[in-house]
């Protein structure tokens, strides 16, 4: 059975698809070398970052770190593309073009509070086959397809 590192509200799904979870918290940026060296010493397979704030701001530290214990990663945010092993997420530039309609509604006099909460519509799948081939892994042709962006 693999074992796989994510965020801490994902044991429900990670019990209904029969993965193993090892979780790991860090709350400042020395944490983050305890965390990803306690995820390799209990073998994880891999790690998933959902973009914190502290994650987020210490993306290249992560990179990094992931790079050091030879631990394929995937992440939410763009911002990890150049030295992560992949990303799925929203598309934060469209969640941007969409936010100025919302503007466009409040400066016209639309209370915020009558606005709906909209969810994001378009994802993107970006693989950074580099990384794929420094961690001996061969990425599937059916994702290398379905890819929006491929990192060479």
């Amino acid at each position: 059975m693999h074992r796989l590192v994510l965020a801490e509200y994902a044991p429900r799904t990670a019990q209904k698809l029969g993965v193993a979870l090892t979780i790991v918290e860090a709350t400042t940026a020395e944490g983050l070398d305890l965390a990803f060296a306690s995820a390799a010493a209990q073998h994880a397979d891999g790690i998933v970052d959902f973009g914190d704030t502290l994650t987020f701001v210490e993306a290249s530290r992560v990179i990094a770190l992931a790079a050091k214990h030879r631990l394929p990663a995937n992440y939410l945010f763009r911002h990890y593309a150049n030295g992560g092993l992949s990303v799925y997420g929203a598309d934060t530039a469209d969640l941007f073009r969409r936010s100025a309609g919302y503007v466009d509604k409040i400066l016209k006099g639309t209370k915020p509070a009558d606005l709906p909460v909209q969810r994001p519509t378009k994802f993107e799948l970006i693989i950074n086959i580099k990384i794929a081939k420094e961690l001996g892994l061969t990425v599937p042709r059916s994702l290398l397809i379905r890819a929006d962006e491929l990192i060479e």
